[in-house]
């Protein structure tokens, strides 16, 4: 009994100066965390400062892909457009062409009023309208005139060709066909025109959406790298010195 109470006598004041310890340990170290809590601000400063530094760097390569790709969009913009004004200038030459054809298959027309020459028909004479047919046709293709499957239906006798018509109901039935050549030319010109017109406007629009989100993209980075205006400190006031009151001696 003697033993227990000596043990818990000595232990009992053991374990309060550990504790006694450990309480004015964690007291020091809550009144210094408490006295100075700027050290935690450096810290915070600097992963403010890495998320604008990687933002920023975020920013400028997008800016940079967008300015690209606006670059690139108005070249193809100008391609187009230059595209746009050659098949504009080949409509301009396939009215053209069609314009004198339709005057040359009047021409005929007109003549076709008049009686045909009465010639011998012979072997002879049909050889030779055929031989004309064929030379007047060749020439009309090298011209551009006539299409190489036209040139095929007339050496074929098909579609409406006949090699033994007197020569000047050859000339009437070859002007119609460089006049319907030139009028199918014409509106698949035309056609052409219209698809690269389109294909153009597409272009510029595509070249114009571009360039303005390559402008934004590049305010934004100017604001965003501009650098920005520090607080300026004001000194404090410095306190009023109280004025310390004396009694006026007297005398």
């Amino acid at each position: 009994m003697n033993t227990v109470l000596y043990q818990f006598l000595i232990e009992v004041p053991q374990a309060a100066a550990i504790w006694s310890a450990l309480l004015v340990l964690a007291l020091t170290t809550l009144a210094v965390l408490v006295a100075r809590p700027e050290r935690d601000h450096p810290v915070e400063e600097a992963s403010a400062a890495d998320l604008a530094a990687t933002e920023a760097a975020d920013l400028r390569r997008y800016a940079e892909e967008v300015a690209v790709a606006a670059a690139g969009a108005v070249q193809t913009a100008r391609r187009r457009r230059d595209e746009w004004l050659a098949a504009q200038e080949a409509v301009d030459l396939a009215w053209q062409g069609y314009d004198e054809a339709e005057s040359a298959a009047r021409r005929f027309a007109g003549a076709a009023a008049l009686p045909a020459p009465r010639t011998p028909r012979t072997p002879a004479e049909y050889a030779g309208r055929e031989r004309w047919l064929h030379q007047a046709v060749m020439a009309a293709h090298w011209r551009g005139e006539l299409t190489a499957r036209q040139v095929s239906d007339v050496f074929g006798r098909r579609d409406g060709w006949d090699p033994r018509r007197h020569r000047a109901d050859q000339e009437i039935v070859l002007a119609r066909a460089v006049r319907d050549g030139k009028l199918a030319g014409y509106r698949t010109a035309t056609e052409r025109e219209r698809s690269a017109w389109r294909t153009a406007e597409l272009a510029a629009e595509s070249a114009r959406a571009l360039s303005a989100e390559a402008y934004a993209a590049a305010e934004r980075l100017r604001l965003v790298a501009a650098p920005q205006p520090r607080a300026v400190a004001v000194p404090a006031a410095p306190a009023a010195t109280a004025t310390r009151w004396r009694p006026a001696r007297v005398g």
